[in-house]
């Protein structure tokens, strides 16, 4: 096999070029996901999710997004909304502009408290950035989810997100396999670095190369956006003249393609450990060969539900692990879409009432 330069993204991101996707009005359940029993990650088990048939009153739900700019979060949004108006609930959906707006998303918290929220459904910039609040609003008796972003030590009601650890696991193990014992030298971009599951998914990544046929040569963090991940990209084809491996997040990959035709790299291979609305199109064109995808449409779907069990007094499980599925040109047309990305054409909804 000749070399390839490898793209692995670690971030978030969805796929452009799909049939429209008809707003599904069969029921999205059972959905198998990984639960830690009792809030014990050394008892994690397969669960066959079912939510609610409908939620006893019309609770507030208030929901914080670290930003609406691509289409994982616009993704996470269309769960969020369409099973609020599945279960009768009213929602407010606030978003920070990006992860460099952490001050923002502190007061949007305070707003979410101020309007009298039931619950608040968060996906943290940085869990240390919002600690404070969210131990405040549970002091407060409301229920506090994570949503996608991880809150790993602070109290919290419930969390559902993906298994970032096995996705950059993963990823690194399709590399491996796809260069076929080739040596490769490998740049990783995670994404922002405090953020928390940039750290994790560069630990899943880090941990399948070492002491393998790639080399893992250095770690660049940056915001989760085109430009961002294009400058670093650029940075490191000059710094590292034999890069074969580049494994970083959604954005990285879509700037990397760009960067790497300039650079005349015919050969490169791109694989993603997280999707967004462009990474479809990429791995049918064979610009990206995989990527792992996290279900954004489900956690945010899902999020909901516990919101709604926790706040009814029912049973719900406080940790769930989305269980990651590498998507490739040969398998990309199994996958049920409508679990990952929001119909095409769909725009944020910012209220439910």
């Amino acid at each position: 096999m000749n070399a390839k330069l490898l793209f692995l993204l670690s971030g978030t991101a969805l796929l452009a070029g799909q049939a429209a996707l008809a707003q599904d009005a069969a029921p999205w359940w059972p959905f198998a996901i990984e639960a830690a029993k009792g809030g014990d990650l050394e008892a994690v088990e397969s669960i066959e999710y079912e939510p609610l048939e409908k939620a006893d009153q019309k609770f507030k739900l208030c929901v914080l997004l670290p930003h609406l700019q691509d289409s994982y979060w616009v993704s996470v949004n269309y769960g969020l909304v369409e099973e609020a108006r599945r279960q009768g609930v009213a929602m407010s959906v606030y978003q920070a502009g990006g992860y460099s707006n952490l001050p923002r998303q502190i007061s949007q918290y305070d707003d979410c408290v101020a309007s009298g929220a039931d619950a608040i459904l968060i996906g943290a910039i940085s869990e240390a950035g919002v600690a404070a609040k969210i131990g405040e609003g549970m002091e407060k008796g409301i229920v506090n989810i994570a949503v996608a972003n991880p809150i790993l030590d602070t109290p919290i009601t419930a969390r559902i997100t993906p298994d970032f650890y096995q996705k950059g696991f993963q990823t690194g193990e399709f590399a491996k396999e796809y260069l076929d014992g080739e040596s490769a030298v490998s740049v990783g971009f995670p994404g922002p670095q405090g953020s928390g599951w940039a750290e994790t998914y560069m630990s899943g990544y880090r941990d399948s190369v070492k002491d393998s046929n790639i080399d893992l040569v250095a770690e660049m963090y940056g915001e989760a956006s085109v430009p961002a991940q294009l400058r670093l990209v650029e940075d490191a084809l000059q710094t590292y003249p034999d890069l074969k491996v580049i494994w970083g997040g959604a954005p990285t990959a879509e700037a990397a393609i760009g960067a790497v035709a300039d650079a005349g790299l015919d050969d490169a291979l791109i694989v993603a450990s997280y999707e967004n609305q462009q990474m479809l199109r990429f791995v049918k064109d064979g610009d990206v060969k995989a990527f792992a995808t996290e279900y954004p449409v489900m956690m945010g779907r899902i999020s909901v539900d516990l919101a709604v069990r926790a706040l009814e007094g029912k049973e719900y499980e406080q940790i769930l692990l989305v269980t990651p599925g590498m998507v490739t040109a040969d398998n990309i047309d199994s996958f049920d879409t409508t679990q990952i990305f929001a119909p095409e054409g769909f725009q944020p909804v910012f209220s439910v009432d």
